[in-house]
């Protein structure tokens, strides 16, 4: 299915047909591979057009585009969402599936591995890995619900992978990903979720984009360690834990 919506798209001349075609690009990849999930707010059209360099009514003609196609709905007020044919977009995972991981071993493995990525970051990461790490923040804090919360809480920590330019890092993000898509992990995330602790998220996320931006492993790996350490006392100190 996604190779022939590919193929339908946009024959326009000219210039604009670059932006065009990797906005288009962008949005499908993004369905496909689960980094827009069913429900998922998509970004404005403005921010969407100075993104990919192209005009606000082009991006409303790619939007419309996948409008047709069932992949995403739109209300006037609410904004764009992805929609539940867009789950046929996904391709399935040429590796097996893992054994399950309990939350309490997933932020175990995470306080071990993810504190060695700041200092592969500063000395790699370009101006396009800090412009996503700051859209992920502007979206979490938008998020209207947990889930949306959740999945821009995700692809910022994946940001953070992506900027190490070490492909180990993205799979490792990858596979935890996978095991925070497991029940008992939303299960006490909605527990732990309150607007307080999300307040704490958002502050520490920009606090940790800050240092890396400055170019400071240091700063940006302390931060770091007391977010994920924030994160589990949270998950695992409240009743129902």
């Amino acid at each position: 299915m996604l190779e022939s919506l590919v193929q339908q798209r946009f024959a326009v001349p000219g210039a604009r047909a670059e932006g065009i075609r990797a906005l288009s690009d962008h949005l499908l990849k993004e369905m496909s591979e689960g980094g827009l999930r069913r429900g998922v707010k998509l970004p404005p059209e403005r921010e969407l057009s100075e993104r990919f360099g192209i005009s606000r009514g082009s991006v409303r003609r790619v939007l419309a585009h996948l409008r047709e196609q069932g992949l995403i709905t739109q209300t006037v007020g609410s904004g764009t969402f992805v929609a539940a044919q867009a789950e046929a977009l996904r391709r399935p995972r040429p590796e097996p599936e893992p054994a399950h991981t309990s939350p309490a071993e997933l932020m175990v493995a995470r306080l071990l591995i993810e504190p060695l990525m700041p200092g592969l970051i500063v000395q790699n990461a370009t101006a396009a890995d800090f412009q996503d790490m700051f859209h992920c923040l502007e979206q979490s804090e938008a998020a209207g619900s947990i889930e949306e919360f959740e999945h821009w809480d995700e692809a910022l920590h994946r940001s953070f992978a992506h900027a190490t330019h070490n492909s180990f890092f993205v799979r490792i993000l990858d596979l935890t990903n996978q095991v925070r898509e497991q029940g008992e992990w939303g299960r006490l995330k909605r527990i732990s979720l309150t607007p307080e602790t999300r307040r704490q998220y958002q502050v520490q996320h920009r606090a940790i984009v800050d240092a890396l931006k400055d170019r400071d492993a240091v700063q940006a790996r302390r931060l770091l360690v007391e977010h994920l350490e924030q994160i589990q006392r949270n998950l695992f100190s409240r009743p129902g834990a």
